[in-house]
């Protein structure tokens, strides 16, 4: 498997998701991209949604077809009650069912507080918050109707929430990408309780500093990448399969008895690297 330089190595076993139906939302870029063809490469097969850029998606969707497995790019704006209510219907009739949703989807619309309009508060809550709750639901709705088909998976379904370190750490200038992300976290771990005696698995992935479009200011330049790698002990920024491999592991049976957690994937950046120095 090749990576980035800087990335993990590791090969993901090719059987390890056979046989199962996943949903990656945003899976036409960056870390829901890695997420969508790493799935593929363990064996199941994929619908890759977007919003916007369909010739990306059908790219995702050839890289992962050439794995063997079945492929498909559904477009839907997961903000949008109706369209992720057909989407996964969508799904289900075409697919026969679906086990694992990656709510991956989300976009930052950055403002100091003072300036930030309501619009921009409103569009990143319904989409980074409110789409991951609509799509949770359907497929949620999905697992129960179908139930544990032991010789697929031991779990009725998976949801993995993609959320970010700023569920925990605070972000000025972006008050409504972390007030996002923050309710990401309670809502994983409220559907997990609920969920969890319904055999379905809720739990969700922070990353850290991930060099994907959304943030290429961040890392783009060297003076960029210098400020950035202070903030991260392990001296290095992520790559999306970082976080795909996380997923997929996530996704397997290798994690069953994983429910409500919440992994960070993020070389470090919880661990407030300034106090390393007396902060």
């Amino acid at each position: 498997m090749s990576s980035p330089e800087g990335a993990p190595q590791g090969v993901i076993p090719a059987q390890l998701l056979k046989g199962q139906k996943a949903l990656v939302t945003g899976a036409n870029s960056g870390i829901g991209k890695a997420t969508a063809v790493a799935l593929g490469r363990a064996g199941a097969d994929v619908v890759v949604n977007y919003v916007a850029g369909p010739e990306e998606a059908d790219k995702v969707v050839e890289e992962i077809a050439s794995f063997g497995v079945r492929a498909a790019a559904y477009q839907a704006d997961v903000s949008d009650e109706g369209q992720v209510v057909a989407m996964t219907d969508r799904m289900v009739e075409e697919f026969g069912t679906i086990d694992i949703l990656v709510a991956n989807a989300g976009m930052q619309r950055d403002a100091a507080f003072t300036e930030m309009t309501l619009a921009q508060w409103q569009k990143v809550i319904d989409v980074n918050l409110t789409g991951q709750f609509l799509c949770a639901r359907e497929a949620a709705k999905e697992f129960m109707r179908r139930g544990v088909v032991p010789e697929v998976s031991r779990a009725a379904g998976k949801i993995i929430c993609m959320s970010s370190v700023h569920q925990i750490i605070p972000w000025a200038g972006h008050v409504n990408y972390a007030a996002s992300k923050g309710g990401v976290q309670m809502m994983m771990e409220t559907l997990a309780q609920e969920l969890a005696p319904k055999k379905i698995r809720v739990n969700a992935i922070a990353p850290g500093a991930i060099k994907t479009p959304i943030n290429r200011s961040a890392w783009e330049t060297p003076d960029a990448q210098t400020d950035l790698l202070k903030l991260i002990p392990y001296e290095r920024i992520g790559e999306p399969d970082d976080i795909a491999h996380v997923a997929v592991g996530l996704a397997s049976d290798l994690m069953d008895y994983v429910v409500g957690t919440t992994l960070y994937v993020d070389g470090g950046m919880t661990l407030f690297p300034g106090f390393a120095t007396g902060g």
